[in-house]
């Protein structure tokens, strides 16, 4: 007979995406995990087989995170530009500095070099852009292809905020994509910027 776990594999993959957030994906071995989730390093090879694994299984579970939290922003935001803009603020949230930033750049260059990883990035890419698609969807002569334009300017912003990290990353990108999103109706109508503005 098993013995039944003591933790689920969602808890202990909570556990080794914490010991990566802040110690990066080299940490993450078998022996730091036992001591962070109190489970034995056998135990943790048994579930995981090998380091390989345990790495791609605990960046499937940053992606399942994210996933849900963009669910969850594109459920409680409101079908409009300003609503797109409150859904990369939240998704923004958790950087609390350019270090943290720069931590998740080095996930995403493990999640470039894995397929499986990367195919989940293309679809939380094609979720993403459907949810700024649909808050634009009202507005009359909104460009094709919004969604995706906006949040590639919300990510080369976050990139940009690296280099002014006195600032709050909440409040530079309130700036920047309302900034976007005024200079889209600036070519919708054609007219050229007051001085006023």
């Amino acid at each position: 007979m098993t013995r039944p776990k003591t933790q689920t594999d969602e808890r202990v993959l909570d556990a080794a995406l914490a010991l990566v957030r802040e110690h990066g994906l080299a940490a993450l071995t078998f022996s730091a995990l036992a001591k962070r989730c109190g489970l034995s390093g056998a135990t943790l090879v048994q579930r995981f087989a090998n380091k390989s694994t345990l790495a791609q299984r605990t960046l499937l579970h940053a992606w399942d995170e994210l996933d849900a939290r963009t669910r969850d922003l594109a459920g409680a935001t409101p079908l409009t530009p300003a609503g797109a803009v409150e859904l990369l603020l939240g998704l923004s949230e958790g950087y609390d500095g350019v270090e943290s930033y720069g931590e998740g750049l080095l996930l995403l260059r493990e999640d470039a070099r894995d397929p499986v990883l990367r195919e989940r990035g293309a679809a939380w890419e094609a979720a993403l852009t459907r949810a700024i698609d649909a808050r634009f969807a009202a507005v009359p002569n909104a460009p094709a292809g919004i969604g995706y334009a906006l949040a590639a300017y919300w990510q080369g912003s976050l990139t940009w905020w690296v280099f002014s990290p006195d600032q709050h990353v909440r409040d530079y990108l309130t700036v920047k994509l309302n900034a976007f999103i005024a200079m889209l109706k600036l070519a919708e109508t054609g007219e050229a910027p007051r001085a006023d503005r």
